[in-house]
């Protein structure tokens, strides 16, 4: 992944952080990645509002949860129509799994790592979003929403097969398309919603529970690859604690529709997603979002 030398930030110690006043909503902030960057955003003195299914930090200082199963395109929907954006200034989507090993779809038709990694961001954004305001009291500027999904990596995907339908099923493949949605979304949501500002999020291999839905929870295979993976990769929270001051750094305000690796330096696009490409799975999006509220119904 070639750096950006374009777009630079103030790096600074998250011990410095004073966070009082800001207000977040982390979506999948109940367990791996999105936890820790809830965490420590509290423990600075922010607001956070988690949104997923199984709370961990039920009594914690500055965090509340909302319990939904983002794998439902209705529910993320309701979610992102309902959640509060008076005060609203960051909102970080880090919900996620892998591919299953067989094709798995929702109730509402949708392949199941498609639902959580990607509709749930899709969905929910175009509800929230437009709801929110274009001034952030805490950052003096546009409100900002991150995208975790693995940008820049160079996964091109296929949008018209984003169900993984017309194809022969294969797992990493499907899961590559949801990277591949993940930075159109981003450089599509840069787009059309003029008065935030989106970055994406790259953090790389990093010991999480989102490989079980492919390699089995709590089978031989994914503790064994989870612990190759916790000796050469950082922690969730190690990672945590370099990239939330990323979140609020006032450099990022001239940057937008950047993307970050897990040190937090920018990095290059994936060259294909020009306007046209990413408007092929916006489109696409759509079409299969439709079809899944009616599947819903």
């Amino acid at each position: 992944m070639p750096n950006d030398n374009g777009v630079t930030w103030k790096k600074t110690d998250i011990d410095s952080l004073d966070l009082k006043g800001l207000n977040a909503v982390v979506i999948g902030g109940t367990g791996g990645l999105g936890r820790a960057i809830t965490q420590q955003l509290a423990s600075h003195g922010a607001k956070v509002t988690v949104v997923g299914q199984t709370f961990r930090d039920e009594g914690v200082s500055g965090i509340d949860f909302v319990k939904a199963d983002l794998s439902s395109v209705k529910v993320a929907k309701q979610v992102g129509g309902e959640l509060p954006t008076q005060s609203l200034d960051l909102v970080v989507l880090t919900t996620g799994i892998t591919a299953a090993p067989e094709r798995e779809q929702t109730s509402e038709g949708v392949e199941k790592d498609m639902a959580a990694s990607y509709f749930s961001r899709y969905s929910l954004l175009k509800e929230l979003a437009p709801r929110m305001l274009p001034q952030s009291h805490f950052f003096r500027s546009h409100p900002r929403v991150f995208i975790m999904g693995f940008p820049g990596s160079g996964k091109t995907g296929d949008p018209d097969d984003l169900n993984s339908e017309r194809l022969p099923y294969k797992p990493l493949e499907t899961h590559f398309n949801t990277v591949a949605a993940n930075e159109a979304l981003v450089f599509g949501a840069k787009a059309r919603i003029p008065h935030l500002k989106f970055f994406g999020l790259n953090p790389g291999l990093i010991k999480t529970n989102i490989r079980n839905n492919y390699l089995g929870e709590n089978s031989w295979k994914s503790s064994a690859i989870e612990w190759v993976i916790s000796w050469i990769s950082a922690s969730p929270e190690d990672y945590a604690k370099k990239i939330v001051p990323l979140l609020i750094s006032p450099d990022l305000s001239n940057f937008n529709g950047a993307i970050f690796d897990k040190n937090g330096n920018a990095i290059e696009k994936t060259p294909v997603f020009t306007d046209v490409y990413v408007d092929k799975f916006w489109e696409a999006s759509a079409k299969l979002e439709l079809k899944a509220l009616g599947d819903s119904k």
